[in-house]
């Protein structure tokens, strides 16, 4: 929440887990939990996986990915740490405290 100028602007938990899971696709190796069959988002659940604690303008992100076959787990959830943690906090303006990833598998 922000209260500067003439009011407040409130941005939606959902809001926040949406631009993690579009984070997410962003990164070569990592499937998030919302892309489908050929590795893409469907577009009508960007948030699934993604789980968003948001208090006092502070955001805790946590997210179950898979990991395509023949990518180091360790690289590819440091890259979603990070790729995640730049895209809230450059387009909400929040700040990220943690960003906890997930391995849900393995995808061929």
């Amino acid at each position: 929440m922000d209260k500067k100028g003439i009011g407040e602007v409130k941005i939606a938990s959902d809001v926040v887990a949406i631009i993690a899971g579009l984070a997410a696709t962003e990164v070569e190796g990592a499937k998030p939990m919302s892309a489908g069959s050929k590795g893409k988002s469907n577009g009508k659940n960007l948030s699934k996986g993604v789980k968003v604690m948001m208090e006092h303008g502070v955001v805790r992100v946590d997210i179950m990915i898979n990991v395509l076959y023949g990518y180091s787990i360790k690289k590819i959830s440091e890259q979603v740490q990070s790729k995640i943690s730049q895209q809230i906090e450059t387009m909400t303006g929040l700040c990220v405290s943690e960003v906890n990833v997930r391995i849900a598998g393995v995808s061929l």
